[in-house]
């Protein structure tokens, strides 16, 4: 946020001054539930008769709301803090840490799941002697951070401290990268989901109306783990279609079916089963390589244990083909 003052007299302006501030937040580690947004104060200028000797400048950290109300954070006492501008100047750099301890969240399969809003605030408090609307607060967007204990993600024991079990990730729809590089080694996976997005009526199984979801935020795909019948229906279902169009040795040479949307989605293919409002066959599956069938799996699992991916229609992610 680039904060500028316009500083007047009766005979009209006399100067103008601005600073920049940056929020910046981080989870450093993975094995910790602590959240740390870093504020740096840069770009001082001044030009012209200005009052910034005595303008003040205020930083601020809060949680605006969070979910289950009944949530308590914990936070460190770095903020908020006010400075002169000179003072500002000497001392740019504050860190505010935000933690919420297990056991507080909600979710199926014991996700304990916290979701927050982080609100920063910038202020600017005019000196004495000068008119104008203040103290002035800006406040900045930030991603809302989250917080889980799902039994099926990475520190979901804590290492032995139950207090610290479980991590911290910022809600946003994750992108899941693949590469159709020729030497990629998950090329083949990459291939097929591009033709799934680019030209779905030329994939099987037929449909002239399939539109293959995943591509854009607004048709995110939402990972399935808790409900492993559902999971190997899906992959059931793609097998199948590859047997249906390929024969029963589609197999030959080390091939394997993959399909796409994946079958650890909720979108995979046998969601007309369970959500009569879906278009059916809006999947993809095609034989390739085992080995880069397999490539594109592991990514998927690093993935979804690196964003902290929950199971669920709350946690939507795209993919995109480089």
């Amino acid at each position: 946020m680039k904060v500028t003052t316009v500083w007047e007299k009766q005979s009209g302006a006399v100067g103008t001054s601005s600073y920049t501030v940056y929020v910046r937040g981080t989870v450093p580690k993975e094995a910790d539930r602590t959240m740390y947004f870093d504020y740096d104060v840069t770009d001082f200028t001044a030009v012209g008769s200005t009052g910034v000797s005595g303008l003040k400048i205020g930083l601020k950290g809060g949680i605006a709301a969070d979910w289950p109300a009944a949530a308590t954070p914990v936070t460190s006492k770095s903020l908020p803090v006010t400075k002169t501008w000179l003072e500002m100047q000497s001392s740019p750099h504050y860190r505010h840490s935000v933690r919420y301890a297990p056991g507080q969240g909600t979710g199926a399969g014991a996700a304990d799941v916290v979701a927050a809003v982080y609100q920063p605030e910038v202020t600017s408090t005019l000196p004495a002697g000068w008119v104008g609307e203040s103290p002035k607060t800006g406040k900045p967007f930030m991603f809302a951070p989250r917080w889980d204990s799902a039994s099926y993600l990475r520190n979901s024991t804590g290492a032995g401290n139950p207090a610290n079990k479980g991590g911290a990730a910022f809600s946003m729809i994750a992108t899941l990268e693949y590469s159709s590089k020729p030497g990629a080694p998950e090329q083949a996976v990459a291939e097929h989901i591009k033709q799934a997005f680019t030209n779905p009526k030329a994939t099987k199984p037929l449909n002239a109306l399939k539109n293959v979801p995943g591509d854009t935020i607004q048709e995110p795909l939402h990972r399935l783990f808790l409900d492993q019948k559902r999971l190997d229906r899906n992959r059931a279902v793609s097998v199948r279609e590859c047997k249906r169009h390929w024969g029963a040795n589609y197999t030959d040479g080390g091939k394997e079916c993959d399909e796409f949307p994946f079958a650890s989605t909720y979108e995979g293919s046998a969601i007309d089963e369970y959500d009569p409002h879906v278009e059916k066959n809006n999947f993809s599956v095609l034989p390739i390589p085992g080995d880069q069938n397999g490539v594109g799996g592991t990514l998927l699992r690093g993935f979804y244990n690196a964003n902290r991916i929950i199971d669920g229609p709350e946690d939507g992610f795209i993919v995109k083909i480089s």
